[in-house]
């Protein structure tokens, strides 16, 4: 039984070091050493390249290195008998709750402006605004968003969340299904987006959305790139519909050197790591399902294809 990985962007060595401590008698290869591909029955993986997976014909199983997996499934020769795992982690869910709570704050708090007119040498007053009068709009409670919510919400925050099913968690307003989405937005100071890339949620960051929002309002993106129709958020933010916007993701990574978002003064830049996977703290949900493949027991953690998520 080997464990393939590959990762454009993660420190494999470390993650394979990590995974022997573990498992000391697991055979694992980092790409490019593949050795002998059909002794390939386990991958973690991030973003393969189109057709990486389906040249290992006795695949077993396929872990995401994070929560999300549409850069494994935009690739349409992806073994669709093969189960897809991915991370369900504290870790991750407190270091996105921490980044979603920072760029609400730097929002509420007018650090944009502070930050011009420190540039400028501009020594003005502003005038603040009561927590309980914003409202944060969270799309997408899961595991993230439920942890992100519950932090606001001890900030005086009023929060509301939207998702595809109802999620009831005290304190926060629950919407959702398509019929509840306007409502949803037009509450939204702040509008997060939390959300997994489906081909339901691609672009729903439009033109049409941006409009239902409350004038002066903030989006914040630490969902994935699809989510934001690029060229109608920054139609917004041109034409002061919008205060700003923070992206963690993008349609293309890295953000090309050219793209507008690296100069515009409303657009706040993050190199996709609002929250990571951290190998200590993520090993011990691979190694769990390495070891329930190994006694023919259910795997965990398991993404519903049909779905995305």
């Amino acid at each position: 039984m080997a464990l393939l990985i590959y990762t454009p962007i993660h420190d494999a060595e470390d993650w394979a070091e990590t995974l022997r401590q573990q498992l000391p008698d697991l055979d694992v290869r980092v790409y490019p050493e593949i050795g002998n591909a059909d002794e390939i029955d386990m991958a973690l993986v991030w973003k393969p390249p189109a057709g990486f997976l389906a040249g290992f014909r006795n695949l077993k199983f396929v872990h995401s290195f994070g929560a999300g997996v549409d850069g494994i499934l935009a690739d349409n020769s992806y073994p669709r008998q093969v189960p897809l795992a991915r991370v369900v982690d504290a870790g991750l869910a407190n270091g996105m709750a921490e980044y979603v709570v920072l760029h609400v704050l730097r929002f509420h708090r007018q650090m944009q402006a502070m930050q011009f007119n420190q540039r400028n040498r501009t020594w003005k007053w502003l005038p603040p605004v009561d927590a309980k009068d914003r409202t944060i709009g969270i799309m997408g409670m899961g595991a993230l968003g439920a942890v992100a919510a519950k932090r606001l919400l001890d900030f005086d925050f009023q929060v509301v969340g939207w998702s595809r099913r109802l999620k009831a968690i005290d304190g926060v307003a629950s919407f959702h299904g398509d019929d509840q989405l306007e409502g949803f937005l037009r509450h939204c100071n702040v509008l997060v987006c939390l959300l997994p890339l489906t081909p339901e949620t691609r672009g729903i960051i439009s033109r049409r959305s941006i409009s239902l929002l409350p004038r002066g309002a903030h989006v914040i993106n630490a969902g994935r790139g699809g989510h934001v129709v690029e060229a109608d958020l920054l139609h917004a933010l041109d034409n002061d519909y919008l205060s700003g916007a923070t992206l963690d993701v993008f349609a293309e990574e890295p953000l090309p050197e050219q793209h507008p978002f690296w100069t515009h003064p409303k657009v706040t830049v993050t190199p996709h790591n609002a929250a990571d996977s951290i190998p200590v703290l993520v090993v011990p949900q691979i190694v769990d399902n390495i070891r329930r493949c190994r006694e023919g027991r259910p795997l965990a953690r398991i993404v519903d294809l049909s779905v995305g998520y």
